[in-house]
């Protein structure tokens, strides 16, 4: 790799930040995350503290966990000309994330692993008239821990990923393998390649002879010994602190790639969602076109939607339950895979989520759905014919279905606004103590519209004046003379329907409450809107 195509981070930090794993706590066997409660006053918190907590695997400790700052003794070793050897082996060419060992070993041998080499090191190291650690136990195993962890979980972006792939001189096979188990080796599968995070769980999985190892060994153990080796050869790499991934101020030192071109995986670029069905059962919702370039541009890793592997989602997800859990569907039918709620892998949970945005939650915050809106927006995704059904595109393959969305998602995209939008609207309901409030709906109705030219999406599902509208005038069509808000809020309290508001409630709920979610300031008292009247005398 020539040194112009090494990787760079802003203000001289190198990025290939490959440890971008999330759950890492440290670079060895450790985790980092102290329950002792003490003085936050005293803490000093660190990204690079790790706390030895193997013994745990065995039972109960006998002592508290030991307290290890990696960085410090990184730069220790890097005074000295000394590298992270000195502390890891390595085996076939490549270094082991295990302190002082390849594997696992008996609580009374990493006991001696632990206290014989740290103490050695130590001792060694005061013998020569430097600053060391502790060589007594209490020193290390401490009651009331005074340093605690900082640190914050980096991900591997598309930025990332694309800096890595041009670096590498298009290679993946650096990074990306698959396992043979007949040959119990690793292998590169072009074509094939997926997240680390498919095979690598956040524990490590399977027998002695086949164990998966965690998704923080491996990544430490690539990356790193990746960052060490580019090093040797005079180049800039990655980092081989924890704080050059793992601290908030190095993260905002990244470089980031402004226009990352789409990754080459032989993905299309429009697709018809399909049920997977090979039973015969037939679908009852029209076909569903998806646009898979749209949605990478969106989002910074295949995992968004692709929770398990890059294959069809109905190769996890079942049409129709059953009583077996599936190994990676976990028995979540394809409907409700597509449309749960509150969950950010699927559609209808991903697409919900864009609405607690500023510019959207002032109408959806207080909106409930009603079936007839529910049933309408089906059909803006659920929009080409079945096979079985009349149309130009039933008679036409999905390839060709597909090739078609383009045009088809053109004619059917942008807002149309017919309805007949007056200037302003008198609400006289609260005089008591008021002057009547002129509302200007005109106004407010063409901000709402302006809205939508930021977001595709909601461009896309606000199509016409009945979803516009109905973020205030709910549960009514939409129309030039829609019903007055009294004919259902009409007094404060109604026994027919404990939750509906009074013509009071409703108008403050929905008025001052789309101003606070939206972040509009200046409407939210009472003389914003309402002018006092005039005492007559």
């Amino acid at each position: 790799m020539a040194k112009g195509k090494s990787l760079r981070i802003g203000a001289g930090i190198s990025v290939a930040i490959i440890i971008l794993l999330i759950g890492f706590m440290g670079v060895f066997d450790v985790t980092a995350v102290s329950k002792i409660p003490v003085d936050t006053e005293s803490i000093e918190f660190r990204p690079d503290i790790v706390f030895f907590d193997n013994m745990e695997a065995f039972g109960k400790l006998e002592k508290t966990k030991a307290v290890f700052l990696h960085d410090q003794h990184t730069d220790a070793l890097e005074k000295k000309n000394k590298d992270c050897l000195v502390c890891h082996k390595t085996e076939n060419g490549r270094m082991s994330p295990k302190f002082m060992r390849l594997k696992d070993v008996s609580r009374e041998e990493l006991t001696k692993i632990y206290c014989d080499n740290c103490t050695k090191c130590h001792t060694e190291t005061i013998a020569a008239g430097e600053k060391a650690g502790p060589v007594k136990c209490d020193d290390c195993h401490k009651e009331r821990i005074l340093i605690q962890s900082s640190r914050v979980p980096m991900g591997f972006d598309k930025s990332l990923h694309f800096r890595h792939y041009r670096a590498q001189e298009n290679k993946c096979d650096r990074c990306h393998h698959e396992y043979d188990k007949k040959s119990q080796k690793l292998f590169y599968d072009k074509g094939k390649e997926g997240t680390c995070r498919y095979c690598h769980k956040e524990k490590p999985e399977g027998d002695d002879t086949e164990k998966v190892i965690s998704m923080r060994f491996a990544s430490h153990s690539a990356c790193i010994d990746c960052h060490l080796k580019t090093r040797a050869k005079n180049m800039d790499a990655g980092p081989l602190r924890c704080a050059g991934c793992h601290d908030a101020q190095e993260q905002l030192k990244i470089e980031k790639v402004k226009n990352v071109p789409r990754l080459k995986r032989g993905q299309p670029d429009n697709v018809i969602i399909k049920t997977g069905d090979k039973k015969g059962l037939i679908a009852r919702m029209n076909q569903v076109p998806f646009s898979h370039k749209s949605h990478e541009e969106y989002n910074d890793t295949c995992r968004v939607c692709h929770l398990a592997s890059l294959e069809s989602c109905a190769t996890c997800h079942p049409l129709v339950g059953s009583n077996k859990v599936s190994k990676n569907g976990r028995d979540i039918t394809l409907e409700t895979a597509f449309h749960k709620r509150g969950h950010q892998s699927s559609c209808t949970g991903c697409h919900e989520s864009k609405q607690q945005d500023k510019s959207c939650a002032g109408c959806h915050a207080f909106m409930s759905k009603t079936r007839q809106q529910e049933s309408t927006a089906c059909l803006r995704c659920h929009m080409v014919p079945l096979p079985e059904k009349t149309g130009v595109l039933s008679t036409s393959k999905s390839a060709k279905m597909a090739r078609l969305m383009p045009q088809l998602w053109k004619e059917t995209f942008g807002p149309i606004y017919m309805v007949n939008v007056p200037k302003t609207v008198v609400v006289k309901d609260l005089m008591d103590q008021y002057e009547a409030v002129e509302y200007p709906h005109q106004k407010v109705f063409n901000s709402m519209v302006k809205q939508l030219e930021n977001s595709k999406l909601a461009r896309y599902f606000h199509y016409d004046e009945t979803t516009l509208c109905l973020g205030c005038h709910h549960n009514t069509p939409a129309g030039d003379k829609p019903p007055r808000c009294a004919n259902c809020h009409d007094k404060p309290f109604n026994e027919n329907n404990l939750f509906r508001p009074g013509i009071m409630g409703s108008f403050h709920q929905q008025c001052i409450g789309c101003h606070q979610k939206m972040g509009i300031e200046k409407y939210t008292g009472c003389t914003s809107c309402h002018k006092e009247r005039k005492k007559q005398s």
